[in-house]
């Protein structure tokens, strides 16, 4: 198996996991909200076995081993992109390919979408385009982030081990997750303390509300805008099926291929899964994701 290295990037403000030969092609993973760099300790080395590539596992800011955002700096799905663009100058690279799962899938959109010329191509797992609040409902989200805002920050959660944090994580997710396909997420986003004691290091900030988000004729309008090839892998449990949004953002992308493989959320790490996406990724890169558009 091969294994990961730990990298810092942007001058020490991002954290990184990397497999695969410094030289060889990079491709940049990208995690979902609330998770990090370890959502592609399965796949990415399946990847860098089957293609020859090196994939470079970020955390974004304020998750993982990365530095949170300074007092007062909300996070809003476009600052991302920051992270990603200083992740591509740390590592020396004018394009690369995304490979973005659940929130990651979103800024890879926003990337390809706002900096088509630094992106290779799109690989996205269970996710396309971003959250979006209907332009009559912006007066009642702005009035949930301000008030999520003001509200007292509660101390990070604390766990007498690693099994009762994952247990946590398994109980209190937002998608159903088991405890296998969790506890890598859950192990990096844990400081160790005393006596085997942990406690949660990701920024509590994420969980507020945010304070405006794109309305969908903006997120479409976005996805529209995609030039690169995307692959999409759904999973047949997973959060996109056949959503009236969901349909909308695939039939929106020009380059579109779709493939929906058994799994959840979490596909591309649960071990029941990893295989099959793996496959269906080494089968389709390097051909033109061009091919028909489904959904």
């Amino acid at each position: 198996m091969i294994t990961a290295t730990e990298k810092t990037l942007a001058e020490g403000r991002l954290a990184a996991l990397s497999w695969g030969r410094d030289e060889a092609p990079t491709w940049l993973a990208l995690h979902g909200w609330l998770d990090n760099a370890a959502s592609f300790s399965r796949l990415a080395p399946l990847l860098v076995e089957r293609l020859g590539i090196r994939v470079v596992a970020i955390d974004f800011a304020g998750h993982g081993l990365s530095r949170r955002h300074p007092d007062g700096i909300d996070y809003a799905i476009w600052d991302y992109i920051h992270d990603v663009l200083d992740a591509l100058t740390s590592l020396g690279l004018e394009r690369a390919t995304l490979l973005g799962h659940s929130m990651g899938a979103g800024v890879s959109c926003l990337v390809a979408a706002a900096l088509p010329e630094r992106v290779e191509q799109l690989v996205l797992i269970d996710g396309i385009g971003t959250l979006f609040t209907p332009a009559e409902d912006t007066a009642s989200q702005l009035r949930k982030g301000i008030l999520g805002h003001r509200r007292r920050a509660s101390p990070a959660p604390r766990y007498p081990d690693l099994d009762t944090a994952v247990a946590a994580r398994v109980s209190g997710g937002v998608t159903p997750i088991d405890a296998t396909t969790a506890e890598p997420l859950v192990r990096r986003n844990l400081d160790i303390e005393m006596h085997g004691a942990c406690r949660l290091r990701t920024d509590g900030r994420l969980l507020r509300p945010s304070l405006v988000r794109f309305c969908p004729e903006q997120a479409l309008a976005l996805l529209g805008a995609v030039e690169a090839p995307v692959l999409l892998i759904e999973g047949d449990r997973g959060i996109l099926a056949e959503r009236d949004f969901a349909q909308r953002a695939r039939s929106t992308v020009r380059h579109l291929t779709r493939h929906i493989l058994p799994g959840g959320h979490h596909l591309h790490l649960e071990p029941s899964a990893v295989v099959a996406v793996a496959d269906t990724i080494s089968e389709q890169v390097g051909t033109r994701l061009a091919g028909e558009t489904y959904g």
